[in-house]
Parts: structure tokens; sequence; C-alpha cells
């Protein structure tokens, strides 16, 4: 029974190739993630090991808030100039030196702009000289008050040379440096994994990027001969006390790569969950190959059952083939997922500005996974085609190659009862309050109602199917298509349902997004009264800023009646991390804004009614609220504003601002005097941001574009992740084809026989293809509506109050679908045109 399952395997090529591309697809989805990951892993384990090489052992203070990878940037709390005075007297060590480093330092190009980064910082720092690693490549190290060096990978992108002058952008304002020296690293590398570096003297650098005098970062601390790194950890470590962290530099590489997989993590877990919809679909496809291939082979399998084949190996003949599909697969699966890690890496690479990345490898996880996934996907899929197979009567079987088609009614009841259970489980995560559950029960909900969609589909399909067939039924191959479309309600079904899910998603996504962008617009047209903002793009960890004195400047411009400035920090408040906002003046920002307000004293701040209600507060509580870089303060709740009248939840006084980690602000709010008009205002407020070139000033509308702007951006990726289950679904289409083609070779004989010529049969068969693929997308689009519509509805507390139906977008889709019909009908239409007539009559 073994033998014959594989020869019969080996003699259909085609089948087993068109059997595992959906498995292929999806398994190098699962191992390209897991491959990058493993990648990126080891070179971020590689980058501290090298940053802190130099490092026996370091010192610092213990930051005043705590943040992890996924929660923005921590600030390093200043550690005073004393302490290093204090570690030079210990035992065992050989030199001490104070070290800033920080982030923020934004170099201004030769042309005008500031060098941007997405992902490595921008740091400033002081110069101590070279080191074991370090080299200088031109030049010398700083050692006036107006002179910085920088590292050759700076140096290439903003375009200068020793001698060169340079502005930067700091804690402060602009300031101009003259470019004395140019350094890189051993091994002939221009930075370490594309860290923009520039250096001032010690006393600038703490200027700028501390804001205070006589204090550091860090301590770097060499160990003498015969000490060890844990051995002066631990002389050091009681002298100082609890206030600070002493760590080997072994310790410190460990812990910042750990932080940075952490956030590594949760991109691995967006890819894995991408690659099991991808899987997802891919069971529609593979339940289609070998439900289609059950039916070719039927009298194949009735002769083995006549000659005194059991039920079991029938079964087992069917699972064998699916095994050795799952196996093939996934070898193939894993090969190209190493080649999609390594090309991601190279991209991810190039985005953060020329990480040299470790070696690809093939981690064991991506081999498990791989086989486990894809032979366990190709075989659950392949169950229920099986058991189909073992039921086939010999008798009746050998009489007639082609199986009844079967009444739908087990089928609709199970897929109403699967819908029902899957749109309660969304219902409850979406409305009810389900505490740790409620995404779980959101997934699952979604998920069990595309399984119950899907079931239900089958029922739907010979309708609608053939009134759209009435589109193309001007013509005989038309007439034929759309016939040969509904023939098989359950095979159209599945084909349908595999497209149905990948732009179902896409539309439910839209949906969501189109509904917040038009909610922020409306909120925004409502309540924001500012005709000019201030403001710029992220390209980076840290957000644009500009100098305050631009606000004092641009409320003295003529039309001008009120001007204010937002700044932010990320705060602790007991237990709780949170962001929240200051400024100047908060009856200026309240003006600016469009409200009305009382300036806060020291000691108070303003909560809107939201976080006033979650947080139990009322006008006169009290809360102490440590910042990035200040003491923890007490402060009294002076003033309860109304959702989204102001900007922020907390907005504190502008004596905070100072304990800031970002002392400059990030945004900007002008406000014009009735009958003004923003054209005669706008370029005066240009011309103040111009040494400011991370921002610019823009009218309200503008503004609001720019911030909805996101929305459209989470959408393209989005379309783009699903693009590989959207491709598999084609991919379905062409399977479904080619092996309906195949199993209708005498009919499609017959067919030319009496007068269907060749393009007659390739546009029936494109006619065939275009209407399941229309199919597929017209469920999808519904399904995603209808799911897309009730998250909007269930995230109304959430700022969504409007729902917003894509109609030009999901009218895209359908066109596009009808474009997929065309292109999967390519290949099998030019098959059956090609089909020998007389060999296509006898064939059996």
């Amino acid at each position: 029974m073994l033998r014959a399952t594989l020869k019969s395997l080996l003699a259909r090529k085609l089948r087993l190739v068109l059997s595992g591309l959906a498995v292929l697809l999806g398994v190098m989805f699962v191992s390209g993630a897991l491959v990058l990951t493993d990648t990126l892993n080891r070179t971020f384990d590689s980058i501290f090991s090298e940053a802190f090489a130099t490092t026996d052992v370091s010192v610092t203070a213990k930051p005043k808030v705590e943040v992890s990878e996924m929660e923005g940037e921590e600030v390093a709390a200043p550690l005073p100039a004393s302490v290093v005075e204090t570690i030079k007297t210990q035992e065992g060590v050989r030199s001490a030196t104070g070290r800033v480093d920080a982030d923020g330092a934004r170099v201004i190009a030769s042309d005008g702009k500031v060098l941007t980064s997405f992902g490595p910082p921008r740091i400033g720092s002081n110069w101590t000289g070279t080191d074991e690693i370090m080299e200088m490549r031109a030049g010398r190290g700083p050692e006036a008050p107006g002179e910085i060096a920088m590292n050759a990978t700076t140096a290439e992108l903003a375009g200068f040379t020793v001698g060169d002058r340079v502005s930067v952008l700091t804690q402060q304002p602009k300031r101009e440096f003259t470019l004395v020296g140019v350094w890189g690293y051993t091994g002939g590398r221009d930075s370490i994994s594309g860290v923009q570096e520039v250096a001032f003297t010690t006393p600038v650098a703490q200027e700028l990027m501390l804001g205070e005098k006589d204090v550091f970062t860090s301590v770097t601390v060499r160990t003498a001969d015969g000490v060890t790194p844990e051995q002066l950890r631990d002389r050091i470590a009681p002298v100082l006390g609890a206030g600070y962290e002493v760590k080997t530099g072994e310790q410190l590489a460990e812990d910042n790569s750990s932080s940075l997989k952490e956030g590594m993590g949760f991109f691995n877990q967006i890819l894995l969950g991408f690659a099991g919809i991808a899987l997802f679909v891919g069971i529609f496809l593979i339940l289609n190959t070998f439900s289609i291939v059950v039916a070719q082979r039927t009298r194949e399998l009735a002769l083995l059952r006549a000659i005194g084949a059991s039920r079991r190996q029938v079964i087992n003949s069917v699972l064998v083939e699916a095994v050795v599909v799952g196996v093939i697969a996934s070898v193939l699966g894993l090969a190209a997922g190493v080649g999609a890690g390594a090309g991601l890496g190279a991209l991810f690479s190039g985005m953060s500005g020329g990480m040299h990345l470790a070696p690809i490898g093939v981690p064991l996880s991506a081999v498990i996974s791989s086989f486990t996934v894809g032979i366990l996907v190709t075989v659950v899929a392949a169950v229920l085609p099986a058991l189909r197979a073992s039921r086939i009567s010999p008798v009746a079987a050998m009489q007639d190659v082609a199986t009844p088609d079967r009444p739908l009614t087990k089928l609709t009841v199970a897929g109403t009862v699967v819908t029902a259970a899957g749109a309660a489980a969304l219902g409850t995560g979406l409305f009810a309050d389900s505490g740790d559950a409620t995404l779980y029960l959101i997934l699952g909900g979604v998920l069990v109602t595309f399984i119950g969609v899907a079931l239900l589909t089958p029922l739907i399909a010979r309708p609608v199917v053939s009134l759209l067939g009435r589109l193309f039924s001007w013509s005989v191959p038309g007439r034929l298509g759309r016939l040969n479309s509904g023939r098989n309600p359950r095979r159209t079904a599945i084909t349908a349902a595999a497209l149905m899910v990948g732009i179902a998603l896409v539309t439910g996504v839209t949906v969501v997004m189109d509904s917040a962008k038009s909610s922020l617009k409306a909120e925004a047209a409502r309540i924001l009264k500012a005709q000019i903002m201030i403001s710029g793009d992220q390209g980076g960890p840290r957000p644009p800023t500009y100098d305050p004195a631009v606000l004092d400047k641009a409320a003295q411009i003529p039309g001008v009646r009120a001007a204010a400035g937002l700044y932010n920090d990320l705060v602790a408040i007991g237990d709780d991390r949170t962001y929240v906002a200051a400024t100047e003046d908060l009856s200026r920002m309240a003006e600016a804004y469009g409200t009305t307000a009382a300036k806060l004293g020291p000691a108070e701040i303003a909560v809107s009614e939201p976080e006033a209600t979650e947080r139990g507060w009322q006008i006169g509580s009290t809360a102490t609220i440590q910042t990035s870089k200040g003491e923890p303060l007490t402060y009294t709740v002076a003033h309860v504003f109304g959702e989204n009248a102001l900007p922020g939840s907390i907005i504190l006084p502008a004596e905070a601002i100072k304990g800031f980690g970002i002392s400059q602000p990030v945004l900007g709010f002008i406000r014009l005097d009735d009958g003004v008009a923003v054209s005669s205002v706008l370029p005066q407020v240009k011309a103040l941001v111009a040494d400011s070139p991370e921002v610019t000033a823009t009218d309200q509308q503008t503004f609001v574009d720019d911030q909805a702007a996101v929305f459209d951006q989470i959408i393209t990726m989005i379309q783009i992740l699903l693009g590989l289950a959207i491709l598999i679904a084609v991919l379905g289409v062409v399977n479904t084809l080619a092996l309906s083609v195949l199993e209708r070779t005498r009919e499609l004989g017959l067919l030319r026989a009496v007068g269907l010529g060749r393009a007659q049969t390739m546009r029936m068969i494109t006619v065939e293809a275009v209407v399941i693929a229309v199919f597929g997308a017209l469920l999808g689009v519904a399904v995603g509506a209808g799911m897309g519509s009730a998250v909007a509805r269930a995230l109304e507390n959430d700022g969504i109050t409007e729902i917003v139906l894509p109609w030009a977008r999901m009218g895209t889709y359908l066109v596009l679908a009808a474009l997929v019909g065309v292109f999967a009908a390519v290949l099998p239409a030019i098959r059956a045109a090609r089909l020998n007539v007389l060999g296509a009559i006898a064939h059996d």
C-alpha cells in the first residue's frame, strides 16, 4: 500500500508541487522570523560586547524612572563628579573616568537637514581620548569649548571633513562648532552598529547633554593588575550605597542586549502572527487540493478497496501523501526562510545606518518549528479528504469516477453554530469587561467567526456565483464559465474562503484605521482653535524639539492672540509609569488651544476628567510625581478639564520642566486674532523656526493631516504583511483551476470536439477564475467591514466616534480580485487550450 501511494504521488508531480506551495510559503514566514530574530539577537550580543570591551566596571546612578525597551527611552540620572573621586581612592582601581553619554546630539548636515536615525541613537559625549578599539582617522580630539569630534559614520552621512563648521542640536538650541577630529574603530569600522556620535569637551558635554555642571552619566573603571572586575565591583558597591548601580562590563553588555531583545521579541511575535494567518489560509488551499485529488483518484481508491485494502489503509494512503508533501515543503520552506531572514536582516541593517549583522545562522527552533508546522498543517488539512476517501463504495466508484455532490445541511448547521460561537466570543471581548482575557476573546472570536463563515460559504456560493456570472454570460464561454464556477459549491467555497480571510483582515483594519482617522480630524476641528502649529516628524527614539524662545517671538507678531509650547516626559506616579505634559503658562495654552484655564501654581497640576475618574482624583487631591531627572514632588489637583479640551491628560506647571528628560518643547500652538489670515502670519513663524530644522510651522489642516497619516502607514504595513496570505489565496485559485482542468480533461475534449475554440476555452477558464476570485473578495469585504465596524464601535470610549467604510478601497479590492482571477487563470487556461482533442476524449 505504501509503494502504491508513493508511485501514485510521483506519477502526479504537478499535484505534489501545487499541494506544497502554500505550506512552503507559510513555513518560510515562520522560519524567516526565527532566523531574523536569532541573527539580530546575536548581533546585539556582539554590539554590546564590543561597546563595553574596554569597561571592567561601570557605575551609574539609578534612574529616577525605570523604562522598559517598549516604553521609550530611559533617562540617565546625573552622577556627581565627586563620585569619580571617591571611586579613584578605592583599592584595585587603576583608573576611573567620568563619562557623558546621552542620546540627543543631532547633527545638521551640510544640506541643512538634521541627520535622522531609525534605530541607533545619536549620542553626545565628552571626549576622553582613544582606547583599545578607537582610532583617530583625521585630526585630534576637541580641546576648546568651540570644538567637536565625530565618528566616521556621522562625518560621512553629514558630508563634513576636519576644519568644517558644524551645527548641532542638543538640549539647547542650535550651536556651531569647528570639527577638529574624526575617529573610527578597529577592523575598519566607521561606527559601532551605525551609532552617530559627537564628542565635546567635558564641560560643554555636561552643559548641552545633561543641562548641569560637574555631573556625568556613568563612570568607567579599569582594574589594577591582579584584580578581577567582579572583585572590584563588590568593593565599590558598598562604598557608594543603594543609589548607584555597579556592574561589570560583561553584565552591562548582557543587560543592554536583553533590553533590546525584549523589543525584538514583540516584533517576532508580530511576524509569527502573520505567519499563522498565512498558514490558516494555506489550510483552505491544502484542503481543497486533497479534496480534488481524492475526487480524481476515486476509481483508483475504489480498485484498491476492491482488491482488499481496508478503510484504514485508504486513510493512511492519503495521510502518507500529506506527510510527504509536508516534509518536502518544510525543507524548501526552511531554506527559503533562511534566505528571507537574511534579506530582512540586510534591510534592517540598512535602515539602522549600516549595523554589522552577525553571520546568518539556522537556530534549532527554526528547524523544529518548520517541520512541526509544515507537517502538522498539511496532515490536519488532509484529514477530512482522507476520511471521505475511506467511505468510497468500491462498486459504486468503479461505475462512476465522479462523486455525487452531497447535501449541505450538516455543513450549514455546523457553520451556523460555529459562527454564533465566534460572534459571542467576539462580542464578549469587545463589549464586556473580560479583564486579561479580552485580547484572547477578540482574537479567538475573529478566528472562530472566520471558520464559521467559511463553513457557511458553500450555502451561498451557488446563488452568489450564479449572480456574478451573469456579468459574463453574454457569450458561450462566459455562460460555460459561470456554470463551471457554480457546479461544485464546496470547492468554490473553499477556494474563495482563502481569499476571503486575507481581504477581510485588510478591510477590517482599514475600517478601524479610517474610522480613527476621521474621528481624529473631526475632534481636532471641534476642539483645536489654534490656526498654526509647530511640529516635526519623529525620525528616531527622541521627538523633534525647538527653541522655546520661538514662542516668545511668535507672541510678538501682529495678529497673534496666544502662543504656547507643549513639553512631555515619562514619569512615575506610585508604581504607575505614564506620560505627562507641561507648558510655560496653562492659561496661555488654554487660550491658544481654544478653551480657558487659570494659570497653575508651582505645586499645582491640571487633570482631564477621564484621568481624574480613573485615579480617583478631584480638585484638592494630591499626587507625588517623579519626573525623569528631578526629585519626586507632591502636587495638588487645581483644575479638572473636559476630555480632549487640552493636549494631554495630566499637565504639570512650568517649574516641572527642568526635571523633564527633554527640556525643550515638542509641539507649539499659535492662535490668531479674529479675522487675521493665516497666510499673513505663517511665513513669519516659519522664519522663526529656521534654526530648528527638525520642526516646521504648518496650518491647522496640514498638521491634522500629518497626524492622521500614521493610520495610512499602518494600513500599508498591514497590507504588505498580509500580502503573503493573499498570495497563498491566489495560488489556491490557480491550484483549483489547474486540478479542475485535469479532472475535466474528457469534458474539455468533448467541448473542443463540438466546436469550442482555443480562445473560447481560455475565456471560459478565465471567467471561472474571475467569478471565484470576486466571490471571495466580496465575502472578504463584507465580513471585514462588519468586523471592523464592530471593533470601531467597541473603541468608542477610546476616541473613535465615527465609523467610516472605505468604499473606494473596498471597490479597489474587488477590482484587484478580478485581476487576480485573470492572472490565476493564465496557466490553467493555456493548458486547457492545448489539450489534444482526441486524447482528451479518450481520457479515462
